[in-house]
């Protein structure tokens, strides 16, 4: 089939890529002119034959807002706009019904997979209608994993970057996890060789998995990881995910950890700890650091 994609960044870029391999016709549009195929939406949409599926992968917020705006303007009824991005599933709803409105349909998609997934094949979650689903099917099954497993139509619009929010959100918790482990067995005196002691862990153990054999890979390029900064960003779906968990009264106590964990990496001398320090002096006689 053909497909329109909307964004050619380091997941775009990939996608068009693995797309066309599986035989399809791929045309591409980014701002950047030299990674795009075509040098505007118009021309991009004046490229596809009807009914046309438009993927957008780009940044969530207004920068997908805006384009979803211009597609509405440019595409027919019966097309179909996918948007691939890490949108909020609340954006999804609102995407849907404006686009509704003009005959267009919606699908929200949660991609994983980020640049070993034009080899590897990226997981989908997706939500929309049965029959918009129909229309992207092909391009579905062309980036996902080979196999029964990787992708899923997860519900109804916004189940998909629903699905997606949570899948970032146990990634947070789970990172945190072998961060801390990784932390205590740098800390001990006998445990000689950490990085061994990780790459143990990739068979036959209950917590083997592929973030760990990422931490193999990273511990084998930089052992201690003297070469980086103890700083964590955030994307955002993090706290999506703990305010959702809120909004529904589940506790997520240890995602909520591993979000929390990263705004602590942001401080260089953290309030907090001087408060606690403070305290510990004053109803223990504990000592004090100083500013030097």
């Amino acid at each position: 089939m053909e497909l329109g994609l909307v964004g050619l960044g380091k997941m775009g870029g990939n996608m068009r890529e693995r797309i066309r391999r599986a035989g399809h016709t791929v045309i591409g549009y980014d701002r950047n002119r030299d990674l795009a195929d075509v040098h505007s939406l118009k021309e991009l949409v004046d490229g596809l034959q009807g009914p046309r599926v438009v993927w957008v992968m780009v940044p969530a917020g207004a920068a997908t807002q805006s384009t979803i705006d211009e597609l509405a303007e440019l595409l027919s009824p019966g097309d179909v706009v996918v948007d691939g991005g890490n949108s909020r599933w609340t954006d999804d709803e609102k995407h849907a019904e404006e686009l509704k409105a003009k005959g267009i349909g919606f699908v929200d998609c949660g991609v994983s997979g980020g640049v070993w997934g034009l080899e590897n094949g990226y997981a989908l979650m997706y939500g929309g209608d049965a029959e918009d689903v129909a229309k992207v099917q092909p391009i579905f099954d062309a980036l996902k994993p080979e196999g029964d497993f990787g992708s899923v139509h997860a519900g109804k619009v916004g189940a998909g970057h629903f699905a997606k929010m949570v899948h970032n959100g146990i990634e947070y918790a789970m990172m945190q996890a072998y961060a801390e482990g990784w932390e205590l067995l740098e800390k001990v005196d006998s445990v000689t060789d950490v990085r061994e002691v990780f790459r143990s862990w990739q068979e036959g153990t209950v917590i083997r998995s592929w973030l760990l054999d990422l931490a193999v890979n990273a511990l084998d390029d930089d052992e201690h990881l003297d070469g980086l900064r103890g700083f964590a960003a955030d994307s955002g779906e993090g706290r999506w995910t703990v305010e959702a968990a809120i909004d529904n009264a589940v506790p997520l106590p240890a995602i909520t950890a591993s979000l929390f964990a990263r705004f602590a990496s942001r401080q260089e001398d953290s309030p907090q700890m001087k408060m606690i320090a403070a305290l510990r002096n004053q109803f223990g006689g504990h000592a004090v650091e100083t500013k030097k």
